[in-house]
């Protein structure tokens, strides 16, 4: 989470800012009373990342109502990442980078018992769809000041 927070949003990769900029869309959506699956498809299809849809929006979903603090997004033209934020991006890659045991930990400092496996499973279905359009996030990059 630390190698995320408070960064500005160019010096991550487009994995990381795809996440972003889809975790501040569908809080925006669900706060102007949209529907934010509908809202997010063309973004999700132009990335082709149409696969993760459905399970990015069940995990917003997950945390909207199980999470056991109040989440916090930034709204869509900050450029840093909130604490929040880094936590779901650290939580997607520590599947890949820590394990199903460790992320299920960390999982259980975030949302209700009842709901940390069917997150476990929702997080690793956008891992999946992330790998295979190939925007999986990866370490911040080196060079901030690179835009894409």
């Amino acid at each position: 989470m630390y190698k995320y927070v408070d960064r500005p949003l160019s010096g991550l990769d487009e994995g990381c800012r795809f996440l972003v900029w889809s975790m501040r869309a569908w809080v925006t959506a669900i706060g102007h009373k949209r529907c934010p699956a509908q809202l997010l498809a063309p973004a999700f299809a132009r990335w082709r990342m149409i696969g993760g849809l459905q399970p990015f929006h069940r995990a917003m979903v997950l945390l909207n109502r199980d999470a056991l603090d109040t989440l916090a997004f930034c709204p869509m033209g900050c450029s840093h990442v909130s604490e929040h934020e880094a936590v779901i991006l650290e939580l997607i890659t520590s599947l890949r980078d820590r394990g199903p045991t460790a992320t299920r930990e960390t999982l259980d400092l975030v949302v209700a018992e009842e709901s940390v496996g069917d997150m476990l499973d929702t997080l690793s279905k956008i891992g999946a769809a992330l790998a295979i359009a190939g925007i999986f996030p990866g370490e911040p990059v080196a060079n901030p000041g690179r835009s894409h």
